[in-house]
């Protein structure tokens, strides 16, 4: 069915329009109705921050989304126009979308008072009714709001004191739809006070005109709490303008935060290549983040955003990729080696308190993986010194078989084949496997070999095994006979790993 084109088409149709909150709200409860999912690609939400965001729609409210970065607080603000109508009427050609049956810039009421129902109207889809300013401190007032433009008085030969020589902001031109600010601490004060009668009287004023243009918009803002001290903060007259101020969070459970990384990151791979990637790789990278969100050398303040795990998944998975392609195999499959080439992925998304700067920001990274690797391992394994205490049998085969300085060198470069050789020579590891780890026995048999690194690297987490790390080799040996042969070299000819 085609759209009527003209004012008098669209008012003969029955068409009626709605201020923009409550078409959100009428919308929204027809989702809620008809168990729609609100928010597509939102993950660990459900309960906490959907709810309260319905509820500041439901409430006509504008709102502010608060949390730390890497909260998905973009992401959230981007999906409220799918809360608007498909498509609405504006008069054809308006900057500010005027609504036919009501115009409100001084072109449209000129063009409808003169020509009437015979106006051309078009018609604006939701993706177009949404307008978004990162908040920097250069913005300006006539960025957001408008100003005089003298190219436009000169071209129309228009006095300044004319309304037509207007250039219309970015929030006049969201006008019946959302209007997004994110890092609002970021705007000076004196440009925040411009926003309090957008926010109150839904109107502008611009450069002193005595004509004051009313709107219809939606106001939602984002911002970090740490920036309230950092950078600036948001002055207490607009703060208390905003309806709903709603808090975000990170992952509350490791599932979460592995969906989000499933989603988020880069995983396949071209070139004819096959991925298996075994599921506690997936738990480590997570417990990496949760590791670093209760540590005391990382900024708890400033956060641990989600997309240092998107990125330490990337990285896992291209050093695996790397591999293969050096070695000419045909299968990706990452190894707990592979890890710590998620180091460059860590380094640039954590703030170190001043311990954390005295430790060095790499050796917190590769520390942060080594307690997600503990971590993990006893999800899977029984703790080796609680076995040992008990005098159960469970490591003793694989420790005794690194006695007598016997040690196994794995490197992030060793073909698959050289790989599982060296791996299976050691008494015990597969046995320890194939019983606390039995889903491997299923999957293809790279994935298996690499669980017994993973036993390897529990191991001396666990301070059963030694490891010393060179570059991107690591070499396995027996607890107590590095501790001795360490007494007869200096610090400077390895780097034993934290």
């Amino acid at each position: 069915m085609s759209k009527p084109n003209t004012i008098g088409a669209l008012r003969a149709s029955g068409y009626e329009v709605k201020p923009v909150k409550q078409e959100m709200r009428d919308n929204l409860i027809e989702k809620l109705q008809t168990k729609e999912t609100l928010f597509p690609g939102i993950v660990g939400y459900d309960d906490t921050v959907i709810p309260a965001l319905c509820n500041a729609v439901l409430s006509f409210h504008d709102l502010i989304l608060l949390g730390l970065r890497g909260q998905a607080k973009t992401r959230l603000i981007r999906s409220l126009p799918a809360l608007l109508d498909e498509f609405i009427p504006i008069v054809k050609g308006s900057e500010i979308n005027d609504d036919p049956f009501r115009p409100v810039s001084k072109h449209c009421v000129d063009l409808v008072a003169e020509h009437g129902d015979e106006v051309e109207i078009e018609w604006l889809h939701r993706d177009d009714r949404f307008g978004e300013k990162l908040a920097t401190p250069d913005v300006t007032v006539a960025d957001l709001i408008g100003d005089i433009d003298p190219i436009k008085a000169a071209s129309q030969r228009l006095h300044y004191a004319h309304e037509g020589v207007i250039h219309f902001g970015i929030i006049p031109r969201s006008n019946r739809g959302i209007f997004a600010i994110n890092e609002l601490p970021d705007l000076q004060p004196r440009i925040q006070v411009g926003l309090f009668n957008i926010m109150q009287e839904k109107d502008i004023q611009i450069r002193g005109f005595p004509v004051r243009i009313p709107l219809d918009v939606v106001v939602v803002y984002t911002a970090n709490p740490e920036d309230y001290t950092n950078r600036g903060s948001i002055i207490t007259p607009l703060k208390d303008r905003i309806g709903s101020q709603i808090a975000t969070h990170y992952p509350r459970t490791l599932e979460e935060g592995i969906e989000i990384t499933r989603q988020e990151a880069t995983e396949r791979r071209n070139g004819g290549l096959e991925l298996h990637l075994p599921y506690f790789f997936r738990e480590i990278i997570e417990q990496v983040a949760i590791e670093a969100r209760k540590s005391d050398f990382v900024d708890q303040k400033s956060g641990v955003s989600v997309r240092m795990t998107v990125s330490s998944m990337e990285n896992l998975l291209s050093n695996a990729e790397r591999r293969a392609v050096l070695n000419g195999e045909s299968l990706i499959v990452p190894r707990i080696c592979d890890l710590y080439a998620a180091v460059p992925a860590i380094t640039g998304k954590i703030e170190l308190v001043y311990e954390g700067e005295q430790e060095g920001e790499i050796n917190v990274s590769r520390a942060l993986i080594g307690k997600a690797v503990k971590a993990l391992f006893l999800k899977y394994f029984s703790d080796p010194l609680a076995a040992m205490q008990k005098n159960e049998q469970t490591y003793t085969e694989i420790v005794n078989w690194f006695k007598n300085n016997q040690a196994l060198e794995i490197s992030d470069t060793t073909p698959l084949q050289a790989y599982t050789r060296d791996l299976t020579e050691v008494s015990g590891l597969g046995q320890v496997v194939d019983k606390h780890m039995p889903v491997m026995k299923g999957d293809h048999e790279a994935m298996r070999i690499s669980a017994m690194e993973f036993v390897l690297d529990g191991l001396h987490q666990h301070s059963m095994l030694s490891k010393e790390t060179v570059n991107s080799k690591a070499s396995y040996g027996d607890m107590l006979d590095t501790m001795f042969s360490s007494l007869h070299r200096g610090p400077e000819d390895d780097f034993l790993e934290p």
